[in-house]
């Protein structure tokens, strides 16, 4: 489970050093790939183990690739690329990628339970910041979850 957060460097070739605590738990699948794509919903990235991926994939297979919903979404999630981890634990982020989620120098890397989020420290303060109805709403959705 990735938890936590941490900020790392792209350097001048598009190279992310990924927290160690990252690496580790990706590497336990036995894997030294894993799947880099766009975020559908939020200016950011996410990086995917291999397994976790394969796991996304077979449930989007299940879909209709008639229906609508399922199609856009597909589409959405088109950017999907396959990215090997160096010998030093770097993943090679595609330039399309950085650009579209503005990531330079320094990148926010975000736990997200079965993936990996990669922000802008102020993109992801953004996101994060929240009004007491938007408390109320998250409140209430976690209620509907039994959690």
């Amino acid at each position: 489970m990735f938890r936590g957060q941490y900020t790392h460097s792209i350097d001048a070739k598009g190279r992310l050093s990924l927290p160690s605590r990252f690496r580790d738990l990706i590497a336990a699948d036995g894997h030294q790939r894993v799947v880099v794509m766009e975020s559908p919903f939020d200016p950011c990235l996410r990086i995917y183990p291999l397994a976790a991926w394969e796991s996304f994939e077979a449930q989007l297979a299940k879909t209709s690739s008639f229906e609508a919903r399922s199609m856009r979404f597909r589409r959405m999630i088109s950017s999907a690329t396959d990215c090997e981890i160096d010998g030093t634990g770097r993943v090679l982020i595609p330039a399309q990628m950085r650009e579209r989620a503005r990531l330079e120098k320094e990148v926010f890397c975000v736990g997200m339970i079965e993936f990996i989020e990669l922000w802008t420290k102020s993109g992801f303060e953004d996101a994060v910041k929240t009004d007491a109805a938007g408390l109320d709403e998250v409140r209430a959705s976690l209620e509907q979850l039994g959690l």
